[in-house]
């Protein structure tokens, strides 16, 4: 995988600039797709080369945004489209149920605010966007925080590769810890507020025991 972005990334030193644009437009959008395309780093690396001149700064913000809202839109209207039918055990067998189910928690408690972090939930962007379409949430709304949560996070990371120059590959190993701690916060979450629901229904059932004993 590191041979393979080290030659991905000298290719994209000897293409020209437009090239270079449309390559940080295009996995930025594939990158919802595929999570396995390693986005981010081509948007740090695409830092890197504002940082020596070759691209601006803007552009590559402005591009992989672009790239990153109209890919979670297109996930967004997959879902849409499929709906409930993800859940069939027979069908969709590639998409990672338990991760929507999670996520379906997520967006009952914290709503569009999800789509405003996503991008910053790394390893689970592609299931957020698909689960926000198939709880049929606002398409304008979606769009923006979508867009907003994109221009945020791919600004930050464009410029961490543009001011550690040679060593933005820094800026991955930060990323992945980065990813690594947050998902694992964010399930605990989950855990926390499964147990809570659960505990509440059961404190209901046993008022209700309790109300019919005593009458």
């Amino acid at each position: 995988m590191e041979s393979a972005l080290y030659d991905f990334t000298q290719w994209m030193l000897s293409i020209p600039p437009l090239g270079a644009y449309v390559v940080v437009l295009m996995i930025a959008y594939g990158e919802n797709l595929l999570p396995p395309i390693p986005g981010d780093l081509i948007v740090v690396f695409g830092g890197y080369l504002a940082g020596l001149g070759q691209l601006g700064l803007v552009w590559v913000v402005l591009l992989s945004t672009l790239g990153g809202t109209l890919g979670f839109m297109t996930m967004f209207v997959i879902g849409r489209r499929v709906g409930d039918a993800v859940f069939d055990p027979d069908r969709l067998k590639w998409v990672p149920k338990r991760q929507i189910k999670r996520v379906s928690i997520w967006l009952r408690k914290y709503g569009f605010g999800v789509v405003l972090a996503n991008r910053f939930l790394s390893g689970a962007r592609s299931v957020i966007s698909l689960t926000v379409g198939m709880a049929q949430m606002h398409v304008g709304k979606t769009t923006l925080f979508s867009a907003i949560s994109a221009f945020v996070w791919c600004s930050l990371i464009a410029y961490g590769g543009y001011a550690l120059g040679e060593n933005w590959e820094r800026v991955g190993d930060y990323l992945q810890t980065y990813g690594h701690i947050f998902l694992a916060l964010m399930g605990g979450g989950t855990v926390f507020l499964v147990l809570r629901f659960w505990w509440k229904k059961k404190s209901a059932r046993n008022l209700i025991k309790d109300g019919h004993g005593r009458n």
